[in-house]
């Protein structure tokens, strides 16, 4: 496990989906599903790689199982998975300011 969260970056597009998903609080496996499609605009999300992809969050300690009701997992990001999402979220960040200073992009 990497000790330091840049050793991550960049975020693969659904690891950061579902660590922003999870800045609300716990959730379980296909409630996250259902968020990230939405947030990808209904983009489908194949359940195996969706499933492989938090199986890896676990290894690599930026998700953490919160408990079990019934055949529901809950997981919650830890520390480092936050950590690792504010600095995923700050370099995007910098892209965009670069985007727009190259006028690719309108300012908002």
């Amino acid at each position: 496990m990497p000790v330091d969260p840049r050793e991550l970056l960049p975020l693969k597009p659904l690891v950061f989906q579902v660590l922003l998903a999870l800045t609300e609080g716990e959730r379980h496996g296909w409630s996250l599903v259902r968020e990230v499609q939405q947030r990808t605009g209904g983009e489908r999300v194949l359940p195996a790689n969706f499933y492989r992809t938090l199986r890896a969050m676990l290894a690599d300690e930026l998700i953490e199982e919160a408990g079990r009701s019934e055949d529901r997992r809950y997981f919650r990001a830890t520390a480092l998975g936050r950590q690792a999402a504010r600095l995923e979220a700050r370099r995007l960040q910098e892209l965009l300011t670069d985007a727009r200073t190259r006028r690719l992009l309108r300012k908002t």
